[in-house]
């Protein structure tokens, strides 16, 4: 990948550059813990830890905040890919799915590998000029490394008509 990619991981892998991101672009996500903790070509790495503002009566953490950091692992992989991308492309979440399995009582690290296949439907929203869209996994996995839930984000993308 070229140097746009790297520069973006070196941003959302900063400590302080990406949680004045969060606060400022996404403050629910700032307070509620979530993290990005690894990011390459293919494969993003979020936790959200169980912790008072994530939490919800039952003693678990809050389903939105699972949600947010399921949707993260994806989403951080798509701005990766488009970052100083000619033409821009815009980027939008059209469909969310989500399955638990187990509370969540402690840090849940949700992981997506859809890398490649979102890298792919950028291209060729680029090349067509049609809006593409992915529908990517993330797994969001306790300390024990037992499933805690599932979700499917489903992002359309479409290149910017250049002026």
């Amino acid at each position: 990948m070229g140097s746009n990619f790297e520069s973006f991981t070196k941003l959302m892998t900063h400590p302080v550059k990406f949680r004045m991101f969060l606060l400022t672009k996404l403050p629910s996500a700032y307070f509620s813990g979530v993290r990005v903790k690894r990011i390459d070509e293919t494969k993003c790495e979020v936790t959200v830890p169980y912790k008072w503002f994530s939490k919800n009566p039952f003693r678990s953490t809050y389903f939105a905040c699972l949600s947010m950091a399921a949707e993260m692992s994806t989403g951080a992989l798509a701005l990766a890919h488009l970052y100083k991308r000619e033409p821009a492309v815009s980027m939008l979440v059209v469909k969310t799915e989500g399955e638990y399995f187990k509370k969540a009582t402690d840090k849940t690290t949700f992981v997506c590998e859809a890398g490649q296949e979102i890298n792919k439907m950028i291209g060729e929203a680029i090349a067509t000029g049609e809006a593409r869209t992915v529908r990517a996994r993330s797994i969001g996995k306790n300390k024990a490394g037992e499933l805690v839930a599932e979700f499917f984000i489903t992002w359309s993308f479409k290149a910017k008509q250049r002026e």
